[in-house]
């Protein structure tokens, strides 16, 4: 009888050993589990204007407007026009195309029915010996963002890399339109002829 007794306890003490390395185990698979699916299921971190991460087009994020790619002429077409064209010279993963890309966006709205825009992601640029003049390429002088204005004859009115201003580009399209300078007019119109003015059409 007394061994029954003895027994007793050192089988439920043995249960209670089992029980808790049971729940130990349990957790620690919790804590495993749980911790890959954080490690995995984390997105990476999102790309943003201040970064060289590639997020997509990046006049579409960061300017609002998906319109200027892909462009819509071809530069041998706009010079076959006769219209001026914006040659923009990008990347999508460079923070100084991305931080460009509004002022591409801005200069379209008043420009973009009486100039060509047309941006040039350099990724996909034809690596040739050499260009000719109705080629992007032909403008392209290795590095990003790059702008060049060419105005109805074909020359080459602005050539500048990296950040350019607004108003440095509006400035030469004021010239290349024959514009009032902005210091005598916030709006787009042209000199006075013949005590006649007239704003800025789709013409040429």
């Amino acid at each position: 009888m007394s061994f029954n007794l003895l027994r007793f306890p050192i089988r439920f003490f043995t249960t209670h050993h089992m029980a808790k390395r049971l729940v130990s185990g349990c957790l620690l698979s919790l804590v495993v589990i749980f911790s890959c699916l954080l490690v995995l299921g984390t997105p990476p971190a999102l790309a943003g204007l201040d970064d060289d991460r590639f997020d997509g087009n990046i006049f579409g994020l960061y300017a609002g407007n998906g319109s200027i790619v892909p462009p819509r002429v071809t530069l041998a077409d706009s010079l076959k026009q006769e219209k001026p064209a914006l040659l923009v010279f990008y990347v999508d993963d460079s923070k100084d195309c991305k931080q460009f890309a509004p002022v591409v966006s801005r200069l379209q709205a008043p420009y973009g029915r009486a100039a060509n825009f047309i941006a040039v992601n350099v990724d996909r640029l034809l690596l040739k010996s050499s260009y000719e003049p109705t080629e992007p390429g032909y403008y392209y002088e290795g590095l990003v963002p790059q702008t060049v204005l060419i105005d109805q004859k074909g020359k080459v009115v602005l050539n500048e890399t990296g950040q350019v201003s607004f108003e440095r580009v509006d400035d030469v399209f004021r010239q290349v339109f024959d514009l009032l300078p902005r210091e005598e007019s916030v709006e787009l119109r042209r000199r006075q002829i013949n005590e006649f003015s007239s704003e800025l059409t789709n013409g040429k």
